[in-house]
């Protein structure tokens, strides 16, 4: 029904951070009725001044996704009003590529198209959002917002001042069907008073973390200016707001009197809000109205309560990290990572009905749309900065091995397999005499984990050299891949340039003595990470798999973080889970308690919590849910 509909704008650019508001009437006498709709940015539709739909999903202008609404409900006999505000960014950030502004939508009825995007529908630049303000929370995260409720006006019932004919915008897009389900708006998660002075500071607990949209119903002696801040924790009694160039707020001019808003487009995550304002303001309620990802949750009996307290929060944390896709931590960033979203979908396949498959496949398929000229994946999806994670694109091939073992789902290799042969193509043309070199240049971030030896060199390039975790990882990666070929009935070119690493990594970094594995020649320390990898790459004998368990489980070589635990724990199973797996869940605990006990109610990015990275630590972050796999795969021993 897209096919007659024309991409459409308020003028013939968009700019950058703008708000453009779109009107039609729709007659409707009977029947069912469905909307197709895509937008780049993000949209709110509004049917007869009532909020329908938002949310546009992450995409690439090749792989264009529209949404298909059912609207049956919402229209009345008779004239109907149709109210759609498109929010286009237009600056590219770690979750965002920027394309041209616009808006394409067809309203069917009975299968007939009844109304489609065109330049008679009447547009015009929003009066209550600012325009062009671009003013960032994160460089990640992308813009916040300002509105002023005094402009408004009643365009979302054809009342609108000054709509004007739209203009046809040329825009190159392949479109596709959502791919999963729309989120569900739950009812407002009202934020308790912990502050009040004078009316005008506030500070309200939420009560546990959550994810979705600022919403509340206030009075205002008079118009006045109001700062909103949003954040995780409290320090000195008050949200963290600014963090280096971060400002985590929104703004509000109210108009005296009554004022109600909701913002349909931001996602906020966070547990407090903090309210700051010049004049008195009276607050009936304030909150998130949480957007939920259709779930059921597996029941799992964890007889120990702290197990269970654990893997409460560890699931709650997956929940609140399922936007359109997964997302590394919803406070601060936003983003779809290759490692963060492959322990996320480890962790889905045992923590939801039907293992989530849907949901982990329209990841994995979106990841395989991104293109770079260096035949590695962006850092995340979509992506509109030139950086990358080398070691990211070798852990989206491991995801791809283990969706297919989970799921049973074969079909996703046809679409994802040139993308995996491209990733495993440039890895072969970056190795030398047998082994893998790091990649050079300010756009590789040769980044293993946030652990001592293992951070790399942010955005600065590096002299190109090998090292045991990337050659593991690669080892890893083509063995995964084979894996594939062998499920999928596909040929396996690789097989002489694995054996080969296989033979190289064990000559350079092994050390015979102790059979260890170093880092590298100029840096002979010994990793937890990297002995672990060894292990699950299979290139250890039964002897030297002993001795890096005993390493590992007497902490005596350099520590991994919360995320790469999951390496550390598999290659303990894979040499005895009999004995390991009790040290595992004892482990588990240590760790997790910590954030119980400071009050946490998700899990933390590492285990210095919020002072993390320079006091912007996430407080929710999805890599470090890795719980909830282990608590359904070591049952017997909890």
């Amino acid at each position: 029904m897209l096919e007659n509909a024309k991409w459409i704008w308020q003028k013939t650019e968009g700019d950058k951070d703008t708000y453009v508001e779109f009107y039609s009437p729709l007659s409707y006498t009977g029947g069912n009725a469905e909307m197709e709709i895509s937008c780049d940015g993000d949209y709110t539709l509004f049917i007869n001044g009532k909020y329908a739909s938002s949310s546009q999903y992450g995409d690439y202008e090749h792989y264009k996704i529209y949404d298909k609404l059912n609207i049956t409900s919402m229209l009345k006999t008779g004239e109907n009003h149709l109210g759609i505000i498109v929010w286009h960014f237009g600056e590219a950030s770690s979750r965002y590529k920027p394309y041209k502004a616009g808006l394409i939508f067809n309203i069917s009825i009975d299968g007939k198209s009844v109304l489609s995007s065109s330049e008679s529908i009447p547009s015009r630049q929003s009066l209550a959002y600012e325009n062009g303000r671009k003013k960032r929370i994160s460089s990640q995260l992308g813009y916040s917002f300002a509105y002023n409720i005094n402009n408004e006006d009643g365009w979302l019932l054809g009342e609108g001042k000054n709509m004007k004919k739209s203009c046809e915008v040329s825009k190159n897009c392949t479109l596709y069907p959502r791919p999963i389900p729309k989120h569900t708006i739950l009812p407002l998660v009202e934020g308790k008073e912990l502050l009040n002075e004078n009316n005008t500071h506030y500070i309200f607990d939420l009560g546990r973390e959550e994810v979705g949209f600022l919403s509340f119903t206030m009075n205002a002696e008079k118009e006045t200016d109001i700062i909103i801040s949003f954040g995780e924790h409290l320090e000195d009694t008050g949200v963290r707001r600014i963090i280096g160039d971060r400002d985590f707020s929104i703004e509000y001019k109210t108009k005296s009197g009554a004022n109600k808003f909701t913002n349909y487009m931001l996602r906020l995550g966070c547990r407090y809000l903090e309210i700051h304002t010049r004049h008195p303001v009276f607050f009936d309620k304030i909150g998130i109205l949480p957007q939920s990802y259709p779930v059921n949750k597996r029941v799992i009996k964890l007889e120990n309560q702290l197990d269970r307290q654990i893997y409460d929060i560890c699931i709650h944390t997956l929940e609140c990290c399922m936007m359109e896709h997964y997302v590394d931590c919803p406070w601060r960033e936003q983003c779809l990572y290759a490692f963060d979203s492959r322990n996320q979908m480890k962790c889905g396949y045992y923590a939801f009905d039907g293992g989530n498959f849907e949901y982990a496949r329209s990841n994995l398929l979106l990841m395989s749309k991104d293109e770079r000229k260096d035949g590695l994946l962006s850092i995340c999806f979509p992506c509109g900065i030139d950086l990358t994670i080398p070691s990211f694109s070798l852990y989206y091939i491991l995801s791809v091995k283990e969706y297919i073992e989970h799921s049973g789902d074969l079909t996703l290799i046809d679409e994802t397999n040139p993308k995996l042969q491209k990733i495993l193509d440039t890895y072969v043309k970056n190795t030398v005499n047998g082994l893998i070199y790091s990649f050079e240049g300010a756009n590789h971030w040769n980044f293993y984990d946030w652990a001592p030896y293992c951070e790399g060199s942010l955005y600065n390039s590096q002299r190109s050299m090998p090292d045991l975790i990337i050659n593991l990882l690669g080892i890893i990666a083509f063995s995964s891949y084979e894996k594939i070929c062998s499920i999928c009935a596909l040929d396996f070119n690789y097989a002489d340039y694995l054996s080969e690493l296989k033979l190289s990594v064990r000559k350079e970094f092994l050390n015979r003595e102790t059979g260890l594995f170093f880092l590298s020649k100029e840096n002979k320390v010994y990793t937890e990470l990297g002995c672990a990898l060894a292990i699950l790459a299979n290139v250890c004998d039964d002897r030297e798999a002993e001795n890096i368990c005993n390493a590992l489980v007497d902490n005596t070589l350099s520590p991994c973080s919360l995320s790469m635990k999951t390496f550390k724990y598999d290659a303990l199973l894979i040499v005895s889970k009999d004995r390991y797996a009790p040290w595992i869940i004892n482990e588990i605990r240590q760790d997790y308690k910590k954030m119980l006990d400071a009050g946490s109610t998700t899990v933390w990015e590492t285990m210095d919590g919020a002072d993390a990275f320079d006091k912007a630590g996430s407080l929710c972050h999805g890599w470090s849910a890795i719980p909830v796999y282990y608590y359904n795969i070591l049952s017997d021993y909890t």
